[in-house]
């Protein structure tokens, strides 16, 4: 009997593309992807939102040149439309834009402003246990003196769509401590279906929205919905907090690195070197350099300012102490 190939199977990326700030991001995406891993041998599917009367305008990619540079590192921009979400809530793109993707193929999203900066293609995905990014801070809840705490509001969560809380408590924390609640970062998460993840995800996102449990009542439930609602579908698609190796993502192999100030404050050398590396080229640079956070920050050097302001060995606690230096010192760029 012939011995199986240990070659993993090629699964699909997604990213959003939109026009602003994220194209730029989309295309830096890509190009850091070719870069990176350029056997890849997946698709880039940049998901792009179409008008329509959930936006103010046309959100679609309006710069030709962004569209022509993610065509030349063989991204795909593939429409979709926004029947939910829209510019009253952007990071609904994640969730409706998984409709654009082939139904049936397994994926990998990536929020745009991440680089990959180690071969993806290695990563052992275990595309039928979905997991998301750890890289987080305890955003939300925010539990009120008085109650409901951590545990009452993730339980009527769980409770609100018939899902088993206990195996996601992680025992090691102490009790009533965000930690011990599945709690992601939206920044990247996969499974062997986006149709199926993506039904799930806007099902659990609406119901939520439109009849929050009465634990939730005084939580903001925006922009933290897409976190609120990812843990859910995780467990109830079989997956966990972590299922594959950790520092990988968010490690060896990408960086979310959110805006470029909070990139060149924290993130490593290596991180560093792979930002000025592919956005050295002229083909790139003359596209790159008309978004103004990566001209000054990037081609005129003012990340190395910000670089200079922290000792990434003995970084602050809390990412809001680190911005707020950043600002103090007027090197704050979004």
């Amino acid at each position: 009997m012939a011995k199986k190939s240990g070659k993993p199977k090629p699964f699909n990326v997604m990213i959003v593309g939109q026009n602003g700030r994220i194209a730029y991001e989309a295309a830096l995406f890509a190009a850091s992807l070719r870069h990176a891993d350029p056997d890849f041998a997946g698709r880039i599917l940049v998901a792009e939102p179409q008008p329509g009367p959930n936006w103010d305008g046309d959100p679609r990619i309006q710069n030709h040149e962004i569209r022509t540079l993610l065509d030349d590192h063989g991204a795909e921009i593939v429409p979709f439309e926004t029947r939910h979400f829209g510019a009253s809530y952007p990071e609904g793109n994640k969730i409706e834009g998984l409709f654009a993707l082939p139904k049936g193929e397994p994926f990998v999203f990536f929020d745009s402003d991440t680089l990959v900066t180690g071969k993806l293609s290695g990563v052992p995905f275990d595309f039928a246990r979905p997991c998301a990014s750890l890289r987080r801070e305890g955003t939300w809840p925010q539990p009120e003196l008085y109650g409901p705490g951590y545990h009452e509001i993730w339980t009527a969560l769980y409770d609100k769509f018939a899902l088993d809380i206990g195996p996601t408590i992680d025992l090691a924390e102490p009790e009533d401590y965000w930690r011990r609640y599945m709690y992601f970062n939206a920044g990247w998460f996969f499974y062997r279906c986006p149709h199926e993840f993506g039904q799930r995800f806007l099902d659990y996102a609406l119901a939520i929205k439109s009849d929050p449990p009465k634990e939730l009542i005084g939580q903001e439930l925006y922009p933290w919905l897409d976190q609120i609602v990812l843990p859910l579908v995780i467990h109830s698609l079989g997956g966990a907090r972590r299922t594959i190796p950790e520092g990988l993502l968010d490690g060896k192999v990408t960086c979310h690195y959110r805006v470029f100030p909070l990139l060149y404050a924290r993130e490593a050398d290596a991180v560093v070197d792979v930002l000025e590396t592919v956005t050295a080229p002229n083909k790139i640079k003359k596209v790159l350099k008309t978004y103004d956070p990566i001209r000054r920050m990037i081609y005129q050097r003012r990340g190395h300012k910000v670089r200079a302001l922290f000792d990434r060995d003995h970084l602050p606690a809390r990412e809001q102490m680190i911005r707020n230096k950043i600002k103090r010192e007027k090197l704050w760029m979004r």
